[in-house]
C-alpha cells in the first residue's frame, strides 16, 4: 500500500480520531439500517401505496449495498481509500436528506438505493485505512474496536428508530429518521480530515461487467419474492426469477473466462468458503428477515406503535451486544468451531420460543410479552454464532485472498439480508391472519438449518 507521507508527530495525533471517523462511519450505516426497519411501517401509513413497500425500503438499501461492496473496494484501491470514504459519507448525506423530504413512496425506494450504493463506496475502505494508520499490536487494537462499536449501535438502533419516530420532532414523524444521519455524518467529515490518503500500490483491475451482471442477477431474484404471495407466484413471477438465475450463471461463467474478474477465482478452492458463502447468506436471511416480521406484528397487528416495537427489539439487541463481545474475547478461542452450532442451537430455540409466544398472543391490542424473551434468545445466539464464523470462514485462506473473502463474505451478508426480508415479509404479509409472524419463524427455522448444514465444512480444508 502506498500513503502521502507526513511527519510522524502528526501523523500519531491523527490516528485516533481518523479512527473514530471510520468507527462512527460503520456505526451510521447499521444505525440506518436498524433505524429505517422500525420505521418503515409508519412510512407506509403516512405516504401509503402497497404494504410490500415496507419491505422495499430495507431491500432498496441492502441489494445495491452487496452487489457494489467489492467493486466499491476496489475503487478505493485505485482512487484512493480516504478520498471514496468521504465520497460515500457525503453522497449518504444527500440521499438521507432527498429520503426525509420524499413525499411518495416511490422516489423514498429510490434514494434508498443510493444510499444503500454510498454505503458500499464507505465500509470497504475500514480495514485498509485502519492498516494504513497502525501497526503492530495497535492494529489489532484498532480492527478489535470494530466489534464493540457495532454492539453499540446495534443496540442503539431499535431504540433511536422508536424515539425520533414516535416523538414527532417539529411534525417531522418518520423523517427525522434520516435526518439523524446528518449530524453523524457532519462529525464523520469533520473527523475524515484525520485519515491518510492510501492506495493499494498497484491499480487492480474493474470488472464493470461482472459489476452489472451480478446486480441484475440479484434485482431479477429479489423483485419476484418481495411483496407477492409465495404459494400463488405468476407465469411473470417465475419467468423473472429464471432469469435471475440465468444471469447469475452467465456471470458465473464470464467470471471464469474474464482476465479481471470481480471474484477472486482462487477463493473457490477452499472447500470450506463456498460453504461459508451458504451459511452466510441463510443465516442473515433468518436474522434480518425476522426482524422485519417482528416490527410488522407489533405494528400492523399488535397495534404496539413505533416506540414500543422499537423497544422491544431491545433484548435481541442487548444479548447480541453481551454475547458478541463475550464470545470474540474468550469463547472463540476455548470452543473454536463448536461455538458455531451452540450459537445456532440457542438461536433455534429462540424461534421457537416465538412461535410460541405468537400462538398465545395475537390480535389487534393484544402485545405478545412472551416474545420478549425469545428475541433475547435469538440476540444471543447471534452473538455467539458471528464472532466464530467470520474468525472461522477466513481462517484457512490465503494472504492475498484476505482482503476479497472479506468482501465477498459482507456482500453475501447483504444480500442474504435482502433475501430474508423479501422471502420472510412476504411469507408474513401473504399468511393467514393470526398464523402468519408463525408460519414465517417456520420458515426462518428452515432456513436456519440449511446454515447449519452449511456451517459444519466452514474453514475446513485447504485449497484443493
Amino acid at each position: 500500500m502506498t500513503t502521502h507521507p507526513m511527519p510522524a508527530a502528526t501523523a500519531y495525533r491523527r490516528r485516533w480520531p481518523g479512527l473514530a471517523a471510520l468507527l462512527l462511519g460503520e456505526a451510521m450505516n447499521l444505525l440506518d439500517a436498524t433505524v429505517v426497519q422500525v420505521a418503515a411501517p409508519a412510512v407506509h401509513a403516512d405516504l401509503g401505496g402497497p404494504v410490500s413497500d415496507v419491505q422495499w425500503y430495507g431491500a432498496a438499501y441492502t441489494l445495491p449495498f452487496a452487489v457494489l461492496l467489492i467493486t466499491g473496494g476496489r475503487l478505493g484501491d485505485i482512487v484512493g481509500r480516504r478520498r471514496m470514504f468521504v465520497l460515500g459519507v457525503t453522497v449518504f448525506t444527500a440521499a438521507s436528506v432527498a429520503c426525509a423530504l420524499a413525499l411518495a413512496p416511490g422516489p423514498l425506494i429510490a434514494f434508498r438505493a443510493v444510499q444503500g450504493a454510498a454505503a458500499a463506496l464507505i465500509i470497504p475502505q475500514t480495514i485498509g485505512l485502519i492498516k494504513a494508520m497502525f501497526s503492530g499490536e495497535e492494529t489489532a487494537k484498532a480492527l478489535g474496536s470494530i466489534g464493540p462499536v457495532m454492539g453499540l449501535a446495534a443496540v442503539c438502533g431499535p431504540v433511536v428508530g422508536g424515539v425520533l419516530t414516535h416523538a414527532d420532532l417539529f411534525g417531522s414523524s418518520w423523517r427525522s429518521a434520516f435526518l439523524v444521519n446528518v449530524p453523524v455524518a457532519a462529525a464523520v467529515l469533520a473527523l475524515a480530515r484525520n485519515l491518510p490518503e492510501n492506495r493499494a500500490p498497484h491499480r487492480p483491475p474493474l470488472d464493470w461487467p461482472g459489476t452489472i451482471l451480478a446486480a441484475l442477477g440479484a434485482g431479477l431474484l429479489v423483485y419476484p419474492l418481495i411483496g407477492g404471495d409465495l404459494r400463488e407466484l405468476t407465469l411473470h413471477d417465475w419467468l423473472l426469477l429464471t432469469a435471475g438465475l440465468l444471469v447469475l450463471a452467465v456471470f458465473a461463467r464470464q467470471q471464469n473466462r474474464t482476465p479481471r474478474p470481480l471474484l477472486e477465482p482462487s477463493l473457490f478452492t477452499h472447500r470450506g468458503f463456498p460453504a461459508a458463502l451458504v451459511t452466510s447468506t441463510a443465516f442473515f436471511a433468518v436474522t434480518n428477515g425476522l426482524t422485519v416480521v417482528v416490527v410488522l406484528q407489533l405494528q400492523l397487528d399488535a397495534k404496539a406503535g413505533v416506540l414500543a416495537s422499537g423497544l422491544s427489539l431491545l433484548p435481541w439487541s442487548a444479548g447480541l451486544a453481551l454475547a458478541s463481545w463475550w464470545a470474540g474475547s474468550r469463547l472463540v478461542r476455548r470452543y473454536g468451531r463448536r461455538l458455531m452450532p451452540y450459537g445456532l442451537g440457542v438461536l433455534l430455540a429462540g424461534l421457537l420460543a416465538a412461535v410460541a409466544a405468537y400462538r398465545t398472543t395475537t390480535g389487534p391490542g393484544h402485545f405478545p410479552v412472551a416474545l420478549l424473551p425469545a428475541l433475547a434468545l435469538v440476540g444471543l445466539g447471534t452473538g455467539l454464532f458471528t464472532p466464530a464464523f467470520f474468525t472461522l470462514a477466513l481462517r484457512p485462506l490465503r494472504p492475498h485472498e484476505v482482503g476479497s473473502a472479506a468482501g465477498l463474505l459482507n456482500a453475501v451478508q447483504q444480500l442474504g439480508a435482502t433475501l430474508g426480508v423479501a422471502v420472510l415479509g412476504s411469507v408474513y404479509l401473504s399468511g393467514p391472519g393470526a398464523h402468519a409472524p408463525r408460519t414465517a419463524c417456520w420458515v426462518a427455522a428452515a432456513l436456519l438449518a440449511v446454515a447449519w448444514a452449511a456451517s459444519s465444512r466452514v474453514g475446513t480444508g485447504e485449497a484443493g
